[in-house]
């Protein structure tokens, strides 16, 4: 059993992606928890994206802003979430992160890639 009350009242957590050479590459994202599930947002032409749709598999743990870890790492598979999921995905994510989240939306709109949700689900029971 794995234990997701690492991730409450959490603002960060840590996903671990891998390169073409098995390579891991931890990023620090802001999260939001639904149905068993962790999401996120990322540009996307970002390199986690590409690795990614290369190879969905994934680890996520609880960190601070820079990426020190808060807790244990979970194995967990990759997807990209659809139009319907991602409109639901930003309301949530809205009451989670308030103003900030809402300044950080404006700012990523203003880029020129996109940005996309995608969703970590744990690869184990959920305890």
């Amino acid at each position: 059993m794995i234990n997701l009350k690492q991730f409450e009242k959490q603002q960060y957590m840590s996903v671990e992606t891998y390169r073409k050479t098995g390579e891991a590459v931890r990023t620090p994202v802001w999260f939001i928890e639904s149905n068993g599930e962790f999401l996120f947002n990322t540009e996307e032409t970002s390199a986690k994206v590409k690795r990614i749709r290369r190879n969905p598999a994934v680890k996520i743990a609880p960190c601070d802003m820079r990426g020190e870890l808060k807790g244990e790492f979970i194995s967990g598979t990759a997807r990209f979430l659809s139009p319907e999921e991602t409109a639901s995905a930003k309301k949530i994510y809205a009451n989670k992160y308030g103003l900030m989240g809402k300044l950080f939306e404006l700012m990523g709109n203003s880029r020129k890639s996109a940005r996309v949700f995608l969703s970590v689900k744990p690869d184990e029971g959920i305890g």
